[in-house]
């Protein structure tokens, strides 16, 4: 069994085909989803999408999308606050964080992580990360702030330290499509040295498309290819890749068995 930890179901992405992209997923052996939601406007999606078995959803509001969060001050975090209190099977906070690569915005992309940070404390869930090129800064706030129930740092390409910052602090790390281009020479580096229990198996669906499939939509069936190259740099069996990264995110995210 396998568990894409992240992907975004619920985008326009997947309007035409939803049902035959989960059942090609199903197929490939992929039994559970976690969705993160990325804006307000899109978490009627990912709740509904939740109404699924094998769903399970985030609420969050990344740091891409700040200019939209903006305009409504305070009220995208109280209504956060007032959903995460009425969906009780929510299994995160997030997707949410900081992209360096948009600096005019980072003020406010601190202000928002910051007040996401708090609810995840409040609710003691744990808060999926979009981290570009801050991965000290947000290893430093996470730190001060001692959270609880940990996280996933999603679509980790730091370095081994930084890794093992983010593994001190109770959080696991997302690997998906990047580990499998040639050139992630220093990710793969990191990936062989993980504890068994410091990753997740993600996608980012649809994006992130895995080396060999650039330009094409990625779909959670792919989360598959990630771990037999994960199992290769690791020199073991997939299975076992399988059976660890299912583990975790059972785990991370309080999901059924």
């Amino acid at each position: 069994m396998l568990i894409d930890a992240h992907c975004h179901l619920d985008f326009a992405a997947f309007d035409d085909d939803r049902d035959a992209m989960f059942a090609r997923a199903q197929a490939a052996g992929v039994r559970h989803f976690v969705v993160p939601g990325t804006t307000r406007s899109g978490w009627p999606g990912v709740l509904a999408l939740a109404q699924r078995d094998d769903v399970s959803a985030c609420l969050g509001l990344h740091p891409y999308f700040i200019d939209a969060h903006r305009l409504k001050g305070d009220a995208d975090i109280e209504a956060l606050d007032i959903a995460l209190g009425e969906h009780l099977d929510i299994v995160a906070v997030g997707e949410c964080g900081i992209d360096v690569r948009f600096g005019d915005t980072l003020d406010a992309q601190w202000q928002l992580f910051d007040a996401q940070l708090r609810l995840a404390r409040q609710y003691k869930l744990p808060v999926v990360i979009h981290c570009v090129h801050a991965n000290d800064q947000v290893a430093k706030r996470l730190r001060q702030l001692a959270l609880p129930a940990g996280g996933l740092i999603h679509a980790f390409s730091g370095s081994p330290q930084q890794a093992q910052a983010f593994l001190d602090l109770g959080f696991m790390l997302g690997l998906g499509g990047a580990v499998t281009y040639p050139r992630a020479k220093r990710l793969q580096r990191m990936v062989k040295a993980l504890p068994p229990d410091g990753f997740v198996l993600e996608t980012d669906s649809p994006d992130m498309p895995l080396d060999g499939f650039q330009g094409e939509r990625n779909e959670p069936a792919n989360v598959a290819r990630v771990g037999a190259r994960i199992a290769a740099l690791r020199d073991v069996a997939p299975s076992t890749i399988t059976t660890q990264s299912t583990a975790n995110a059972r785990a991370l995210f309080s999901l059924p068995l």
